[in-house]
């Protein structure tokens, strides 16, 4: 067991040292033996993990994205658990997707580029599909929940409403990369985005949740 969780952490440290050189550096700076300084190991020993750069940027990639993905889940399940409305809680845990931080502005341009690559690279590009998908299935799984509870209209499609939202985004996080200090108004980026997306989850999600009127926190 030891051995399994070193093997498993020292692959993890690996990813990570990817991961900053991408945010950092961009793409082509993530050489083997860059990231092997980076990480403060041998080249020999990312070589022993990895057995090639593809290889190596593509787990760096899928724990990027399932890092994003814990932690959204974590606060759903922390707005669940505070019996929170449901747009109350996408309008928490979207916004994890922006690049509002310095760690956040890492993530999407690492996402940004290996998005890019996956335009040439199958691979790459079913796992960014697979991401997708699931961010996809989780907004449309929230509208069919708000249908049964009351916080949605009966006639509302939550695929569609799944596709629009997850686009909008999307589009936000560029505009926030591009020009975070750009003034929208009176508002500043990070402020107008919030208000954008709140409007919108306001117009898909209505009503109040019958659930938690009826039984209460």
């Amino acid at each position: 067991m030891p051995r399994t969780a070193d093997h498993d952490l020292r692959r993890t440290q690996i990813a990570a040292a990817v991961q900053r050189m991408i945010a950092h550096a961009g793409f082509d700076a993530a050489t083997m033996a860059a990231v092997a300084r980076e990480a403060g190991i041998s080249v020999g020993l990312v070589q022993h993990y990895f057995k090639s750069k593809d290889e190596l940027l593509l787990f760096a990639y899928e724990g990027m994205t399932a890092d994003q993905l814990a932690r959204v889940g974590r606060l759903i399940a922390a707005g669940e658990a505070d019996h929170q409305p449901i747009r109350a809680i996408l309008l928490r845990c979207m916004p994890e997707l922006w690049p509002l931080d310095d760690a956040r502005r890492g993530e999407y341009r690492v996402g940004r580029v290996f998005r890019a690559r996956s335009l040439d690279n199958p691979t790459i590009a079913e796992v960014a599909r697979q991401t997708a998908a699931i961010v996809h299935a989780q907004i449309a799984r929230a509208v069919a929940n708000g249908k049964e509870c009351g916080e949605v209209e009966p006639e509302t499609d939550p695929d569609l409403t799944a596709l629009e939202l997850a686009a909008l985004i999307e589009g936000l996080a560029d505009d926030l990369y591009r020009e975070p200090e750009r003034p929208v108004g009176e508002r500043t980026m990070g402020d107008a985005a919030a208000a954008i997306l709140q409007a919108r989850l306001e117009h898909h999600f209505p009503g109040e949740c019958r659930h938690y009127a009826r039984t209460g926190p």
